[in-house]
């Protein structure tokens, strides 16, 4: 752990957090620079119209392509050697184009180095990189450790379909549920917060200094340039944004923190409600050797995890918050207030990333305590007022409401004294045996069949697996 890190994500989180490094770190920005920059330059030896760009080599290709390849060990010397060059040029993305003219010296490509960053602006760059930055970290690590999160409460919520629990309103004694009917409740909600942010288009754009083309066509004034600037931005994974100033208007970066955002408020919400359960002992957590949960008192197994993801979420939700309201404004075509708020999406996402890990290390933890759900439900029985006076509605009493208000607000009422009410009842005999016959354990309504309404998409088989097997550990 760097002992002098200023972030947490990079001190205390590091591990944690590293597998976002490859994407949101500055040696990764410098990467998908230099991959925008390249896959520009092979766009120009392919066009005809780009005349004075000969045609490159397939060996040509495949040598300028590893130099921005992710998947080829590096030893960290090109973003070394980049950062050297803004010492002097104090302008990061211009040392990228000087650190390619550098690299092409000595090779067959020496005589393409002028139009390395050829009619670019730095933002044309700029923007394209970080297109690619958030949709490959958000596709490849974010959103398949959310969906685990997501399949993991549903193979628990599986498992819990038909175990009574006791509702509380407001904090109160309410009509009882089933502990997997309340957690089918957030596999809900985070499927259709996961499902907006898979469908975020991820946009770019590459059209120069004010987003008119105007070197372009001055320099090759027959070329397609639309077309080329199009099949530049989709080259790249990324959907075309022909409308611009300088800058591409960040307005699906706001659609993708968003959506982020309202995943991590569903799962702030289930982190404070499992929080709740524990502290009411519906759950018991996994006793880890060696672990402390109190300097002072032996006994303490404390939903920190829980804690942690919760605190981690708010930090998130703040950032990209700001992010999303920030980004989409720029004075006129531009000014540079974007770029220095921009770095900051990696921290966003990173704390959204560590919380998710906390909250799967608490989730991985928990044990349904039913004795503990029993005996809860077992000294509430004046809910069941709720549905005797409906049912006595039903019948035509008129002040069954209140008959049933007087009976138990507010008091300690047993199975035995209710049973007594409903035997004095005058209902039809079917009616006043199926109140006989309920319990507060039996009175959960539909809440069982809700669970099944996860169906298929419950997830996949080993998922699930993954699930039960940390629930019997």
């Amino acid at each position: 752990m760097p002992l002098n890190a200023l972030s947490p994500l990079d001190g205390r989180y590091a591990s944690q957090a590293a597998p976002l490094a490859p994407y949101f770190s500055e040696a990764a920005l410098i990467r998908y620079r230099v991959l925008v920059e390249i896959e520009w330059l092979l766009l120009m030896a392919e066009r005809p119209e780009i005349s004075d760009v000969r045609a490159f080599t397939p060996e040509e290709a495949n040598m300028l392509r590893s130099w921005s390849d992710s998947s080829e060990p590096s030893d960290g010397s090109d973003a070394k050697r980049v950062k050297a060059i803004e010492k002097t040029t104090r302008h990061d993305v211009k040392a990228v184009e000087y650190y390619l003219r550098e690299r092409l010296q000595g090779t067959s490509l020496e005589d393409v180095g002028p139009f390395v960053h050829f009619c670019c602006t730095s933002e044309d760059i700029n923007n394209l990189a970080y297109g690619r930055m958030l949709k490959d970290a958000v596709e490849r690590e974010w959103l398949p450790l959310a969906r685990r999160l997501a399949e993991g409460v549903a193979a628990l919520a599986e498992a819990t379909r038909d175990t009574p629990m006791l509702s509380r309103t407001h904090g109160q004694a309410a009509t009882p549920t089933t502990l997997g009917k309340e957690l089918a409740v957030f596999v809900a909600r985070w499927r259709r917060q996961l499902a907006q942010v898979e469908n975020v288009e991820y946009l770019g754009k590459f059209n120069g200094a004010v987003g008119a083309y105007n070197a372009h066509a001055v320099a090759y004034p027959e070329a397609p340039w639309l077309e080329i600037s199009r099949e530049l931005v989709e080259r790249l994974g990324l959907a075309w944004n022909p409308l611009t100033t300088q800058i591409e208007p960040h307005d699906w970066m706001a659609e993708l923190f968003h959506a982020v955002m309202r995943f991590n408020t569903v799962t702030l919400d289930f982190d404070r409600d499992v929080w709740s359960y524990v502290s009411l002992g519906y759950f018991r957590q996994k006793v880890v050797a060696g672990e402390v949960g109190s300097s002072t008192m032996p006994h303490k197994v404390n939903p920190i995890d829980f804690e942690n993801s919760e605190a981690n979420l708010g930090i998130s939700n703040a950032l990209l918050d700001h992010l999303a309201s920030k980004l989409p404004v720029s004075r006129l075509q531009r000014d540079l207030t974007d770029s220095s708020a921009l770095r900051n999406v990696g921290v966003a996402i990173g704390h959204s990333y560590v919380a998710l890990l906390s909250s799967l290390r608490g989730l991985a933890r928990l044990e349904v305590d039913g004795a503990a759900l029993r005996r809860d439900l077992d000294r509430a029985w004046e809910v069941l007022s709720e549905g005797i006076q409906t049912v006595m509605r039903r019948a035509g009493q008129e002040d069954a409401y209140e008959r049933l208000k007087e009976l138990t607000r507010g008091a300690a009422i047993t199975g035995e004294a209710l049973r007594q009410f409903v035997s004095t009842l005058d209902l039809p005999e079917a009616d006043r045996q199926r109140l006989l016959a309920l319990t507060p354990a039996t009175y959960v309504g539909l809440a069982p069949q809700l669970v099944d309404l996860l169906g298929e998409e419950m997830g996949n088989e080993e998922m699930r697996k993954w699930a039960n097997e940390e629930m019997r550990k």
